[in-house]
C-alpha cells in the first residue's frame, strides 16, 4: 500500500520546466532556448520535461492539470486568478479547499476531478471540460499515451528531474509558465527571491558548527498500522542538506519515502520532527500518542516539544512550490531559531506574495498558513 501511495504522490509531483536564463544556487547560468513561433502565429513550440517538443496555443483558455499535485496552485497564484483552471487532481481540490488557495481564489473551486482516478485519467471526463492544454506527469509514460492518444495538447513536466532540489524546481517551473504566457512573466522576479533567501540562510547555517547540527525526522506518512519518512533520495534529504541539518533517515536509499519502525526512530532520536501535509497527524498527536499504538514519549523532539507541522500556503509546503523559498527560511528559523531570530516570518511571506504576485495576505490568512488543518492532508 505504501509503495502505491508513494508512486501515485511522486508521479503526481511534476512541475514545468524551461531553459532560459536562471541561475540556480549554485549561482551557474542556464543557457537560452527560445520557444518558437508557429507561420500561422496561433502556436508556440516549448520543449517540455518528457522531452518533447510541444506546440501550445499562444491564446490559452482553458488549462486542466493531471496527477501534478501542486501545479494547480501554482498556477492560479502565478496568474492571481483560477479562471483558466477548469480540472484538477482530487488531492491538489483538497489542499485548495483545505487551506489558502480556495480563500485567494473561490473559483478554483469550481475546478472539475471526476476525470481523476487515482493512477489513471479517465479520457472521456477530460474532453468534456476541453482544455487547451493538459500538463501531466512527465515520469508516467502510460498517462502521456492515454492523452495523445486522446488528441490532447500535452505537456509533460517532472519534480525529480533536478534530484528534489525544490528552489531549483520552482525556477523551472516558473520559467517554463512565463515562456508559454510571457504576459505574467514572472522568471526573473521568482529567480531572484528564491536566491536571496536561499543565499541568505546558507551564510547563517555554514557557520554551525557540525556537533551543533540539528537532527531532523520527516513524519511523511502516519496512521495507527504505518509510519513512513523521507528517505535520502526524497525532499526532505534537500531540505535537511539546504538548512544546515541532517535528514535521520539519510542513510536509507530508497526511492522516495520509506516506511520505518519506532523502534528505528528511537535509535535516531531527533531533534526535531517535521509533519508533512500528506499525513492528517498534528504534533498533539505525538505529544499526545493519539494515533496507533506508537510510544513517541522516549523521542527527545517530543520530549522537548519540538514536533512542528509544516506550512499549508497555496499548497502542501514539503513539495515545490510557489511557497518554496518562504518554506526554507520557515524551516531554518524553526530548527535554528537563534540563528534566524530577526527573521519575521510572517512579514515574509506578506511581503513575498506581494512583490511577486501582486497578493494582498491578511494577517488571518498568514496565520493560517503557518497553523494549517488536518482536513488538508492529501491522504
Amino acid at each position: 500500500m505504501m509503495r502505491k501511495l508513494t508512486k501515485l504522490i511522486v508521479t503526481g509531483l511534476a512541475i514545468v520546466t524551461m531553459v532560459v536564463p536562471l541561475v540556480g544556487v549554485s549561482g551557474h547560468a542556464t543557457p537560452v532556448q527560445a520557444a518558437t513561433t508557429s507561420s500561422s502565429n496561433k502556436t508556440i513550440t516549448i520543449k517540455d520535461e518528457a522531452g518533447d517538443k510541444v506546440a501550445v496555443p499562444k491564446n490559452i483558455k482553458r488549462i486542466a492539470v493531471v496527477g501534478a499535485l501542486p501545479l494547480p496552485a501554482e498556477l492560479a497564484v502565478f496568474f492571481n486568478s483560477a479562471d483558466k483552471i477548469v480540472g484538477m487532481p482530487k488531492a491538489s481540490m483538497i489542499a485548495a479547499k483545505n487551506g489558502l488557495l480556495g480563500e485567494l481564489y473561490p473559483n478554483i473551486l469550481k475546478a472539475k476531478t471526476s476525470f481523476d482516478q487515482g493512477t489513471t485519467v479517465n479520457t472521456e471526463e477530460l474532453k468534456k471540460l476541453d482544455p487547451d492544454v493538459v500538463f501531466y506527469s512527465a515520469e508516467n509514460k502510460v498517462e502521456k499515451k492515454q492523452l495523445l492518444n486522446a488528441g490532447f495538447t500535452a505537456v509533460g513536466i517532472s519534480f525529480t528531474k533536478y534530484n528534489y532540489d525544490t528552489i531549483k524546481t520552482l525556477n523551472k517551473q516558473i520559467a517554463l509558465l512565463s515562456k508559454i504566457f510571457p504576459k505574467n512573466n514572472k522568471a526573473k522576479v521568482v529567480q531572484k527571491y528564491s536566491k536571496k533567501n536561499y543565499d541568505l540562510v546558507q551564510n547563517r547555517v555554514k557557520q554551525i558548527k557540525p556537533a551543533d547540527r540539528q537532527n531532523i525526522f520527516f513524519l511523511f506518512q502516519y496512521d495507527k498500522s504505518m509510519l513512513a519518512t523521507s528517505s535520502a533520495n526524497f525532499f526532505g534529504q534537500y531540505w535537511s542538506d539546504s538548512i544546515g541539518a541532517v535528514n535521520v533517515a539519510h542513510k536509507l536509499k530508497h526511492n522516495n519515502t520509506t516506511n520505518v519502525t519506532m523502534e528505528q526512530v528511537y535509535k535516531w532520536n531527533p531533534d526535531k520532527i517535521l509533519i508533512t501535509n500528506f499525513t492528517k497527524a498534528q504534533p498533539k498527536d505525538l505529544y499526545n500518542n493519539t494515533i496507533g499504538n506508537y510510544d513517541w514519549s522516549k523521542v527527545k523532539a517530543v520530549k522537548n516539544k519540538q514536533v512542528y507541522k509544516m506550512p499549508l500556503g497555496s499548497y502542501r509546503s514539503y513539495t515545490p512550490g510557489v511557497d518554496t523559498p518562504l518554506t526554507l527560511l520557515w524551516m531554518a528559523k524553526t530548527v535554528y531559531p537563534k540563528q534566524f531570530k530577526d527573521i519575521n516570518i510572517n512579514k515574509e511571506t506578506k511581503n513575498y506574495y506581494k512583490k511577486v504576485f501582486n497578493v494582498n495576505l491578511t494577517n488571518a490568512q498568514v496565520t493560517k498558513m503557518f497553523n494549517p488543518s488536518s482536513k488538508a492532508s492529501a491522504y
